[in-house]
């Protein structure tokens, strides 16, 4: 099961329900029924006149929890202590989460099963796999036998990944760095085009690409799903090819960036 309440330090998406005289009283949307309080010397930095400068009621605001009453359910927090990136990226994480619910309400319809019992058959455990139903739904349309992979099984798993193909679009990163390369053989035309190859390829959802700019210089284009496995993939094949060249008596050098 989820936690009924956010923990300490938590960031928390609120909807103001009242703003007035010495603070606001807000509604947790991740934590449904519970609610918590903004006091005014938390609402933003130095001396706060009218709160309603601030917030308002029906406002969806982003708080730091800084207290909490567990044998009431009462969260005290503070909106001054949330800077600018981090309101944008929770605002993201909640709608993604938004809409990971209604994907998987979708799942729900197609295999017979209300919202709540998937969320007891497989979500909660999805959540707990993999952080975040929305993480799960993501990590589906990018490999579809990863549930299999982490030890899920069931009818449902061939409905949830053809949503999730359906619906999620998948987020790559793109890298790029430059080779300078040359080879004086009489045949060094050919042991560079060798060693360019090497370069290029396919592996794991990672696609290099090797662009001619001016011999001797080149342009290698990542794209891969996270920036780890890109610039992993890129030093390894980047390495075998100056390997490769210097093998017959030609030198390369790789820079990330154009001088």
């Amino acid at each position: 099961m989820l936690r009924d309440l956010p923990e300490k330090g938590e960031l928390v998406v609120c909807t103001v329900t009242k703003a007035k005289g010495f603070g606001a009283f807000v509604e947790l949307e991740e934590y449904p029924g519970k609610r918590g309080f903004i006091h005014i010397k938390e609402v933003a930095p130095g001396w706060v006149k009218n709160i309603r400068d601030h917030v308002r009621e029906g406002q969806r605001i982003v708080c730091k929890v800084m207290d909490i009453d567990p044998s009431k359910g009462y969260v005290d927090l503070s909106l001054k202590r949330v800077n600018e990136h981090q309101r944008r990226e929770k605002i993201q994480q909640w709608k993604n989460e938004q809409k990971a619910k209604k994907l998987l309400e979708m799942v729900g319809k197609r295999v017979g099963l209300t919202l709540e019992e998937c969320f007891e058959k497989f979500g909660y455990e999805l959540i707990k796999k993999f952080g975040s139903l929305y993480t799960a739904f993501e990590e589906a349309a990018r490999k579809e036998k990863v549930l299999e992979e982490e030890g899920f099984s069931g009818e449902w798993i061939d409905v949830f990944v053809e949503i999730a193909k359906e619906n999620i679009t998948v987020p790559y990163v793109e890298i790029k760095g430059y080779v300078e390369m040359t080879c004086p053989l009489s045949d060094g035309i050919k042991h560079i085009k060798k060693a360019l190859e090497m370069i290029e390829g396919e592996k794991d959802e990672i696609k290099i690409e090797v662009r001619y700019i001016s011999a001797p210089l080149y342009r290698i284009e990542v794209k891969a799903p996270d920036y780890k496995s890109a610039e992993k993939e890129l030093k390894a094949r980047v390495e075998k090819s100056i390997e490769y060249i210097k093998k017959y008596g030609g030198s390369a050098k790789f820079m990330r960036e154009l001088k």
